[in-house]
């Protein structure tokens, strides 16, 4: 029988720290540390896990506007305090929330370009009162008005970034599927959703986008560019969640089953699975980032009822796994 030198060409390793390069993946090592021997398999979002982040600087929910690139890059304007419709926005730094310039306009259940980044954001739609189709760009320094969606809804779905976005769903007040596309001055009409729903929420760009759950509370749906298909279901019906990633690599967590509920899923594409949960079961939160960092903010417990709390989640390059003998 060929032993591990002759199979792998070199001996069994010793090391002081587990390696965490995907080039030891299917690799046996000795952590002299620990006096154990362990394996490297390969991590990803699957092995993902969520960590405490740090606090908003206000407590908000109730389907603001969050987009971002990844952990280090993300912001929230506007949303619900409990007592009324904030105008203030913040951006994240991977550790810290700063404020920066208030929106023109206050409102909730509303949506942003979900690939926007922190210098760089629109968001639209949401209720005042009334129900509207306000739009604001974000440059860095300063919100602007720019044009209206051409129809006014609330609690609508985003996707995509300042200058290319998609709008989608929402209520008029009654749930709709009409889409809306975003070329950095106005607003078109496309096809509609197959499925009219309401909080849907989008992951990805103007061209490849997903609406995900919403009033069709496990219906996903794939945008092409031109044209919404019905995909693979979400294990957990649910509204009022957040999302992260792109069209092939996505995150949706939290919502409302109801109850509320921490259950994170990750789509690969063509399949949705149930990952690690957040640790504090909340609707109706903020998400930002990518499938392999991301970060979730808010939201609304059924006590003490709207936070300010951030969880931030990371994936590993490779998981490191203690051998054991029988």
């Amino acid at each position: 029988m060929a032993n591990y030198k002759e199979l792998e060409g070199f001996g069994v390793q010793t090391l002081a720290t587990d390696p965490d390069s995907p080039g030891w993946v299917g690799s046996i090592f000795y952590n002299s540390t620990e006096g154990v021997f362990k394996t490297v398999k390969p991590g990803g979002v699957p092995a993902g896990t969520w960590a405490s982040g740090g606090t908003m600087n206000v407590t908000r929910g109730n389907d603001g506007a969050s987009g971002g690139t990844s952990v280090n890059d993300a912001i929230i304007t506007t949303g619900y305090t409990g007592t009324a419709f904030s105008l203030s926005a913040e951006t994240y730094d991977g550790s810290a929330w700063t404020s920066i310039t208030n929106i023109n306009t206050g409102r909730g259940n509303t949506k942003g370009s979900a690939s926007g980044s922190s210098t760089a954001f629109i968001f639209f739609g949401g209720v005042i009162p009334p129900i509207t189709g306000a739009t604001e760009s974000w440059n860095g320094s300063s919100w602007t008005e720019v044009n209206d969606l051409n129809t006014a809804r609330e609690t609508i779905g985003g996707a995509g970034i300042q200058t290319a976005a998609l709008g989608f769903g929402g209520e008029t007040p009654a749930a709709t599927g009409a889409t809306e596309s975003w070329n950095g001055t106005s607003w078109t009409e496309v096809n509609d959703l197959n499925n009219a729903r309401a909080r849907a929420v989008g992951i990805g760009i103007q061209a490849a986008a997903l609406a995900v759950a919403g009033g069709a509370p496990a219906s996903v749906e794939s945008w092409d560019g031109s044209s919404w298909t019905v995909v693979a279901s979400l294990n957990s019906p649910r509204y009022g969640g957040a999302t992260a990633g792109t069209q092939t690599a996505g995150l949706y967590s939290g919502g409302d089953l109801p109850p509320n509920t921490a259950q994170t899923e990750f789509w690969n594409g063509t399949s949705w699975t149930e990952v690690a949960d957040l640790a504090t079961a909340r609707r109706g939160l903020f998400g930002s980032g990518a499938a392999g960092s991301a970060v979730v903010s808010g939201g609304t417990t059924p006590t003490p009822g709207y936070v300010n709390i951030t969880e931030e989640w990371s994936a590993p390059d490779v998981v490191i796994n203690t051998l054991t003998t029988s």
